[in-house]
């Protein structure tokens, strides 16, 4: 299946990363500190992206290829949480609390797999099921960066090295979270920059639901 925009892995770390940070208000004495505090609110909403994916460096030196990416992406505790991607390419991704659905249109094609096995010691399963920041630090290192270009960062690393993300960043005003920067183990880079939080704007049974379109092919994993 093509999947070049955002990995499964990646798409869920983001999720749960936005879902963290949320419609931030900071008030704490660094920007660690502010994460307990977001666990504790915003629920649900949404917000639209735009992606810069960035291959890893070259041998001979020469610019690495860059894919630009747009679309809209939701959520809601617990569990839940939707990318739409418009360009360059259509592609959906839906947890539903139950199911992580992908969906490739122009392939015709759905991926499901089991949301918890998939989402098991990711962030997403972390942050989604708990306000509990003592869970996310029993998998993750935590750390408040310097502010840059007027917002705060903080870069969460996995303790297990094995996994597919090498570190993500956060990056916030004093409203909402503006950036986030994954790095894999590929050394593949994904820059997202997404515009302020909104209610949801429609109901969340609706949202969070997906169904196979007819006649696309479905992959059961």
């Amino acid at each position: 299946m093509r999947f070049t925009q955002l990995s499964a892995v990646q798409l869920v770390c983001a999720a749960a990363v936005f879902n963290l940070c949320a419609a931030l208000t900071v008030h704490a004495s660094t920007s660690v500190e502010a994460l307990q505090v977001v666990l504790q609110t915003n629920p649900s909403g949404q917000s639209n992206f735009i992606q810069t994916l960035t291959a890893p460096a070259t041998a001979d030196g020469s610019k690495p290829r860059e894919t630009v990416s747009s679309g809209s992406f939701a959520f809601s505790r617990p569990g839940r949480f939707r990318f739409d991607y418009v360009a360059p390419f259509p592609q959906t991704l839906v947890a539903d609390g139950t199911t992580m659905w992908i969906y490739d249109p122009d392939l015709a094609q759905v991926i499901a797999s089991d949301q918890a096995a998939t989402l098991s010691n990711t962030p997403a399963a972390l942050i989604t099921s708990t306000a509990d920041l003592t869970k996310l630090r029993a998998h993750y290192t935590l750390e408040s960066l310097p502010a840059d270009n007027g917002l705060r960062w903080v870069k969460a690393t996995p303790k297990r090295t094995d996994g597919a993300l090498k570190w993500v960043k956060l990056g916030f005003d004093t409203d909402y979270v503006v950036a986030m920067v994954m790095v894999d183990q590929f050394g593949q880079t994904s820059d997202m920059r997404f515009s302020p939080l909104k209610p949801l704007q429609a109901p969340a049974a609706k949202v969070f639901s997906f169904k196979p379109p007819a006649g696309a092919d479905l992959i059961r994993q």
